[in-house]
């Protein structure tokens, strides 16, 4: 499939939102019950995309139809007896009708006011990749939330627009990739697609859950670590828009007086994962 913008009047104004989801049946009445709680836009759709799903994923989105008819939305719920998260991205897009298009996971809680301002800054004509202001969701236990009071002061979260959990493109953008390639970090590939200025973040937040416990943080940290080399050894031209900014020994001397749990926690996750074995075989969420 070759991705194309659907040159109508309707189209553009028509937000599309994608929702891949595996086995997510305790979570995606969350993320769509947030998505009827918002205040706009006029014009959109959802499409959930229930992928190699051993739950009733498919069942309990398909049960929002109302809801969403009531809102003025469409409600379209696919389910794929084949799994991975490429194959469902590529299935919603070929099902979707607008031109812009916004890519959630299923355990995304978005703000009211989220869907409007993204669907602002995505009426533009030039290309856009747009998030929300990311939130780290509070965590079950004591290491994830260490873990996460320092993850919320690197770099890579403080600066630019991150886009996990949750990024958008209008037509523009979106052509500038095909299909969503076969790989683990869809949201880094596409982030890196755009250059820092064509990068927007709306100031309305998203809730986006850490994974809980330390073993599981190690294996998370290590695939999404695998999945950045990836784009490295497959879209080496992509790194010229990366905007990586440095910690520094300033900053780390910083987080660990002002947080020395935290920055204990953190540290030990990081060396977990440069120094255990790389098994990639399986994506962990830690649910």
């Amino acid at each position: 499939m070759n991705w194309r913008s659907c040159n109508d009047d309707r189209s553009e104004q028509l937000i599309s939102i994608i929702i891949p989801a595996n086995n997510e049946a305790d979570l995606i009445g969350r993320c769509l019950g947030s998505l009827l709680t918002g205040k706009g836009p006029d014009g959109g759709e959802v499409i959930v995309v229930a992928n190699g799903c051993s739950d009733d994923t498919a069942a309990c989105a398909a049960a929002f139809s109302n809801e969403f008819a009531l809102k003025g939305w469409a409600l379209t719920v696919i389910d794929l007896k084949q799994g991975g998260k490429p194959n469902a991205l590529n299935a919603g897009d070929a099902a979707a009708k607008g031109d812009k298009r916004v890519y959630l996971d299923a355990d995304i809680v978005v703000s009211p006011d989220l869907l409007a301002q993204l669907d602002d800054v995505l009426s533009k004509g030039a290309p856009v990749y747009a998030s929300g202001t990311m939130r780290i969701a509070r965590a079950e236990t004591w290491v994830s939330r260490a873990y996460g009071r320092i993850y919320a002061r690197v770099p890579f979260m403080t600066h630019g627009v991150p886009g996990a959990g949750l990024f958008a493109v209008n037509a523009a953008g979106r052509a500038r990739w095909g299909d969503f390639p076969q790989i683990i970090s869809d949201d880094t590939f596409v982030r890196l697609s755009f250059s820092p200025n064509e990068r927007i973040a709306v100031p309305a937040p998203y809730d986006w859950p850490l994974v809980e416990g330390f073993s599981t943080l190690v294996r998370v940290r290590r695939r999404q670590n695998t999945g950045v080399d990836e784009i490295q050894n497959l879209y080496p031209a992509l790194l010229q828009n990366d905007d990586k900014h440095r910690l520094g020994l300033s900053g780390m001397l910083r987080l660990a007086l002002t947080d020395p749990i935290g920055f204990a926690v953190y540290t030990a996750v990081a060396l977990a994962v440069r120094f255990g074995p790389r098994d990639t075989a399986n994506w962990e969420r830690g649910r």
